[in-house]
């Protein structure tokens, strides 16, 4: 990391600007927070020294240069970001603070990052690195903002510019790459084995329980691929990098921290990048479109699964391209197109009926499954009802799949928060049929699963179809005593999440 030269110079000037205007931004935090100059010089020096950085020595008249206008230079912008961040209980980005980052332009924000391997690598260590140490004490940067729309999908679409030849490539710097190759295949083996067991325990166990582990196996990532290596060595890391940040961006999304998954998501995808694999960008591209599907933007999720199609239309396996289909299906049934939505299932069905038994497959799309081809579709005709005005016709074409789903997961003892999430699938199908007893024998079967799973979704999604189910049918016994059951293994407390 970059350093400042001196004692009392720590955190000096990183620039030479005759005239320096005061950085409001910072004093705006400042002033909040409280704190006297000597108090927050005192805690930057603490932080240093935790962080190995010795040779920092801040006092109150450098605080009040930096207040002034002066530039720090690194680590004094990373060490303020998470001094302000734990004080205030959110994300407290570096360039919020009016500073710049050594490694990162003061415009980059939101989803809009640059498409360049060193960077990638800068903002997912950045990024994981507040995570964690947020999560520690209990925060979770509630400050991101969600993008959506033309500020989502635009820069989404720069996933398939080519990269300038020679940016950040590994190959310009030859002996350092001959002196550095450290990593062995074996252990690139084993991160990418550790990788698949975090998706499992994902599926096993939801999104809380291991969410941190991920986050903590990505920082360490990031920290591997800031060391030079050759190329074949460092497209398999950005891969690992990937699948990491996809999952953690998952689970994130599964306990309801819906900017913090997308800013993984997006970042992600630029690993996916530089890892040349396009099917694990479709994928991810995926994740993202069901990630607006459950926030009610079916448009940006077809706009998303369009462009992961698109990228991966030569490259994507069977499964893979099944599984885009199923999803794009889900999207047209948010937007109410009953004649598309069959067409997409159609696809879907047909594009899985060609995946081969024993075909090499990326263990990411491993999960869908006989089991996630009905789930997807059955919610897609689920969908299409309740857009139609809780149409009869549609739910009795979701009844017969969404059984089926629910038949194989049941046999499925990897897959717990799916199995969850489509007994309570069919818990919806038999309200819209108005068959409120079958609703409740269905929900019924959910709890003892949702709360095994640390699942916000599972959660939302049960508690919700029990209200409207005690809406409609308060009258019913079956429904009464579902309620009541409801309240007493499932009580509405704060989530832990991780």
């Amino acid at each position: 990391m970059g350093g400042n030269g001196g004692t009392a110079g720590s955190g000096g000037s990183g620039g030479t600007d005759a005239v320096k205007r005061p950085n409001a931004q910072l004093g705006s935090w400042f002033v909040r927070s409280g704190w006297s100059k000597g108090e927050l010089a005192r805690q930057v020096n603490r932080r240093a020294r935790t962080m190995g950085a010795h040779h920092i020595s801040t006092d109150t008249s450098r605080v009040r240069r930096w207040l002034d206008g002066e530039q720090p230079r690194e680590p004094i912008p990373r060490i303020l970001s998470e001094l302000f961040s734990e004080r205030f209980g959110c994300v407290v980005g570096i360039e919020e603070l009016g500073l710049r980052s050594a490694h990162q332009s003061p415009s980059v924000s939101g989803v809009d990052l640059p498409w360049a391997g060193p960077q990638t690598v800068n903002l997912i260590s950045e990024f994981s690195r507040s995570d964690l140490m947020l999560a520690r004490r209990g925060f979770l940067g509630t400050s991101l903002a969600l993008a959506a729309g033309p500020t989502l999908i635009e820069p989404m679409q720069r996933w398939l510019v080519p990269v300038p030849a020679g940016q950040g490539d590994a190959e310009a710097q030859p002996d350092r790459v001959r002196r550095s190759a450290r990593l062995s295949k074996p252990e690139l083996d084993l991160l990418e084995s550790t990788t698949a067991m975090f998706r499992q325990w994902d599926a096993q166990c939801g999104g809380g329980l291991r969410r941190k582990a991920v986050v903590g196996q990505l920082h360490e990532v990031t920290d591997l691929l800031q060391e030079p290596h050759p190329e074949s060595v460092a497209k398999r890391l950005f891969k690992v990098a990937a699948e990491l940040a996809e999952l953690a961006g998952w689970m994130s999304y599964d306990i309801g921290l819906q900017p913090t998954a997308q800013k993984y998501f997006v970042l992600a995808l630029h690993a996916s990048k530089e890892a040349g694999d396009r099917p694990l960008g479709s994928y991810i591209l995926s994740s993202m479109s069901r990630q607006m599907i459950h926030l009610g933007r079916s448009e940006d999720a077809l706009e998303l699964i369009h462009l992961a199609q698109y990228g991966s239309r030569e490259t994507a396996t069977p499964r893979t391209q099944a599984m885009l289909y199923a999803m794009e299906a889900r999207a047209y049934a948010g937007i109410g197109q009953p004649s598309k939505v069959k067409r997409a299932v159609r696809m879907a069905e047909d594009t899985f009926s060609d995946a081969m038994p024993g075909e090499p497959e990326p263990d990411w799309i491993r999960f869908f499954s006989e089991a996630e081809l009905n789930a997807e579709n059955a919610h897609s005709y689920r969908d299409l009802a309740y857009v139609a005005g809780r149409s009869p016709t549609y739910a009795s074409l979701a009844e017969p799949v969404m059984e089926r789903a629910v038949d194989l997961f049941r046999q499925d003892p990897e897959h717990q928060r799916s199995y969850a999430l489509n007994l309570i699938g069919m818990a919806t199908v038999r309200l819209l049929q108005k068959e409120p007893e079958a609703c409740a024998e269905m929900a019924h079967k959910a709890i003892p699963f949702a709360k095994q799973v640390r699942s916000e979704r599972v959660n939302t999604r049960l508690r919700k179809t029990v209200d409207t189910a005690a809406r409609e049918f308060g009258g019913v016994a079956e429904v009464v005593q579902l309620s009541d059951e409801l309240s007493r293994q499932l009580p509405e407390t704060a989530a832990e999440v991780g």
